[in-house]
């Protein structure tokens, strides 16, 4: 399982040496990806390289307990009023139906929602930092943590499972 570590560049130059470093040493491009400010990232970033990792997973995860709750909440009212003629398995439909839309929703919603470095470092990105985001297997990362603090990166405290894993 790959994990991501952070680092803080002063600017788009340093990133791209960073970038740079990190290929000469064999790091896939797959597993570097950097977060800037938005005026930033539209004018000098290529989008391959920006890290697009929104809450997908939460939002659909959120989504799911929200609208199976709500489901459920529908079958049950539905079950007690006896003109409706909704049996368990009525109940049970909904509470699926309930879930299904709801975490469809927030898969959708959640791609919107800022990934986990932007929320966490969004003092760093408004500064006018740019961020160099490295996936990879925990023996791995010394590696990259040494070339880059050569080069000046300041290591921020994050250390996660990557969403590339």
């Amino acid at each position: 399982m790959k994990t991501r570590h952070v680092f803080s560049t002063d600017d788009i130059h340093a990133a791209r040496l960073a970038i740079d470093a990190l290929r000469r040493v064999g790091w896939p491009d797959d597993d570097i990806s950097l977060v800037a400010r938005q005026d930033i990232e539209n004018d000098q970033i290529p989008d391959d390289r920006q890290d697009t990792s929104g809450d997908f997973s939460r939002g659909g995860f959120k989504g799911l307990l929200a609208g199976g709750g709500s489901g459920l909440l529908v079958g049950l009212i539905a079950v007690a009023v006896p003109p409706l003629g909704v049996t368990l398995a009525g109940a049970a439909a909904m509470t699926a139906a309930g879930a299904a839309v709801g975490g469809w929703v927030g898969m959708l919603t959640g791609t919107a929602e800022p990934g986990p470095v932007r929320r966490r470092f969004e003092d760093e990105i408004a500064a006018g930092h740019v961020l160099v985001a490295v996936d990879g297997k925990p023996d791995q990362l010394a590696k990259a943590e040494a070339v880059l603090l050569e080069l000046g990166a300041r290591p921020l405290p994050f250390n996660a499972p990557s969403a590339l894993s």
